[in-house]
C-alpha cells in the first residue's frame, strides 16, 4: 500500500509540474507591468500615486487622465529586508514592479466615447490588470453614471473589453485570410480556425478569452497571432470608505465576489484610499504610521505581491558585501536565463551556478558565509536545466572567453 500511495504522490507531483509549464497567456519577458484600470472616479490615480509615491494629477472629473503615467514600485520582501540587514551593503535593489495608471473608461469606450480608444489600447499594452471598483458613497466624488453600484462597474468594464477584443480577432482573422489567399498553396491551419472560434464566440457572450477552455496549441496561436486584452490576468481591487475597511464590512462585498466567482474567478483584495492616504500622511511620524498599522494593515502590499505574482514573475538573490540585489525572471526561466538578467557575458559563458534556498541559508547560516550551509549539504552546484526557484540564492560561475554565437 504504501508503495502504491508513494506512486501516486509521485504521479501527482508529476502532474502538478506538467500543469506549471503548460503554456501561459501573454508575453515571457523579464519586465511585464501592471495596468491599473476601472471607470473613472473609482481611485485609480490615487492608488497609484500611494504606491508610486508620486504626485500624478487626480482631480475629480472624468479623463483627468489621458496619457497614462508610468512608475515602478518596490515588491515588499522580508527575505530581501533580512539579507539587506545582514550584509548591510553600500548598495541595495528590490525587485520592482511597473505599474502604468490608465485613464477611466467609460460605457461606449469600445466604439470610442470617452477618448476610449486611446485608453483601450493604452491597457492593451500592459500584461495583466489591476481593476479598481467603486464601493463606498461619497457626495464629495461624483460617480460617472451618478450612482454606485459595482457589480453594473464590472459588467461595463468587462463588456467594453471583449468588445474590443472581438474587434482585434476580426481583424486578424481578415489580415490571415488576405494572407493566405495572397499566398497559393497555402490555407488556414485547422489549429487557426478551432482557436479563432472558440475566442470569438467567449467574446461573442461577453466573456474574457482567459476565461475559455484551451489546449497548448491554442494558447500559442493566440500569443502568435492576436493581443488580446482580456487574455491578461486581473486582480479585483475593491475601494471602501476607511470605516467599512477598518472593519472588514461593506454592503457590496458579497456580491462582487460572487461575480468575480461567477466570471473566471482571480483574486479580490478590499482596500481603502481614504484610510491608505491618512496612513501616508502620517509618513513624518514613524511611531504614529506603525500604531495605524498594527491596529489595520494596509492592503498595498498585498496588492504589489499579487500583481507580481501574477504577471508569472519570480526574483533570486545575489548578497554580498558590495550589494544585495533582487533579479526578476520569468517564472520556468533556466540558470543561464537567469544569469543573461545579470550580464549578456553571464549566458553566453554560463559554467554553473551555485545555489541556496534562502530557507535554507537563513535556517543554517549563522553569519555572513556559506561554511554551515555547505557542511549541511544545502549548497548546490546546478548546471543549464536547472528552473530558478522564488528566493534562491545564487552565484554563478562564468567564462566570458566563451566564443559569441554566429
Amino acid at each position: 500500500r504504501r508503495g502504491n500511495s508513494l506512486k501516486m504522490s509521485k504521479k501527482k507531483a508529476d502532474e502538478a509540474a506538467e500543469s506549471n509549464k503548460a503554456a501561459r497567456f501573454g508575453r515571457v519577458r523579464n519586465n511585464l507591468k501592471m495596468g491599473i484600470v476601472g471607470l473613472p472616479n473609482v481611485g485609480k490615480s490615487s492608488l497609484f500615486n500611494l504606491l508610486c509615491e508620486m504626485s500624478a494629477a487626480a482631480e475629480n472629473f472624468p479623463f483627468c487622465t489621458i496619457e497614462p503615467n508610468e512608475s515602478r514600485c518596490a515588491v515588499p520582501d522580508e527575505r530581501y529586508d533580512y539579507l539587506c540587514q545582514l550584509w548591510q551593503p553600500p548598495s541595495k535593489y528590490p525587485a520592482y514592479l511597473q505599474v502604468m495608471d490608465i485613464a477611466g473608461l467609460v460605457k461606449g469606450a469600445a466604439e470610442g466615447a470617452g477618448l476610449g480608444n486611446a485608453f483601450l489600447s493604452h491597457i492593451q499594452s500592459v500584461d495583466g490588470v489591476f481593476h479598481v471598483v467603486r464601493a463606498f458613497e461619497s457626495e464629495e466624488v461624483i460617480h460617472v453614471d451618478d450612482s454606485v453600484d459595482p457589480v453594473r462597474d464590472l459588467e461595463t468594464i468587462q463588456n467594453e473589453l471583449c468588445k474590443k477584443d472581438l474587434v482585434f480577432l476580426e481583424q486578424a482573422i481578415a489580415k490571415e485570410e488576405k494572407d493566405v489567399r495572397c499566398s497559393p498553396g497555402f490555407k488556414l491551419s485547422p489549429v487557426f480556425k478551432e482557436t479563432m472560434a472558440k475566442a470569438r464566440a467567449l467574446l461573442e457572450a461577453n466573456k474574457p478569452v482567459r476565461d475559455g477552455d484551451f489546449t497548448t496549441p491554442e494558447v500559442e496561436m493566440i500569443n502568435m497571432k492576436l493581443s488580446l486584452i482580456t487574455t491578461k490576468p486581473v486582480v479585483y481591487l475593491v475601494n471602501m470608505s476607511s470605516e467599512d475597511y477598518a472593519r472588514k464590512k461593506n454592503k457590496f462585498l458579497a456580491k462582487i465576489h460572487k461575480w468575480v466567482q461567477e466570471h473566471g474567478g482571480g483574486a479580490m483584495i478590499p482596500f481603502s484610499i481614504a484610510y491608505e492616504q491618512q496612513v501616508w500622511e502620517k509618513r513624518e511620524d514613524a511611531e504614529a504610521q506603525a500604531a495605524m498599522l498594527k491596529e489595520t494593515p494596509s492592503a498595498l502590499p498585498k496588492m504589489i505581491k499579487q500583481g507580481y505574482s501574477d504577471l508569472n514573475l519570480r526574483y533570486f538573490f545575489t548578497a554580498g558585501e558590495k550589494e544585495v540585489r533582487c533579479w526578476t525572471v520569468f517564472g520556468g526561466a533556466l540558470a543561464p536565463q537567469a544569469a543573461g538578467v545579470i550580464h549578456t557575458d553571464f549566458e553566453r559563458g554560463f559554467i554553473k551556478a551555485e545555489v541556496v534556498a534562502y530557507e535554507d541559508f537563513k535556517s543554517l547560516a549563522t553569519g555572513k558565509g556559506m561554511a554551515e550551509v555547505k557542511a549541511a549539504g544545502r549548497y548546490r552546484q546546478e548546471g543549464k536545466q536547472y528552473e530558478v526557484q522564488d528566493g534562491d540564492i545564487i552565484h554563478f560561475q562564468f567564462n566570458v572567453t566563451a566564443p559569441k554565437k554566429k
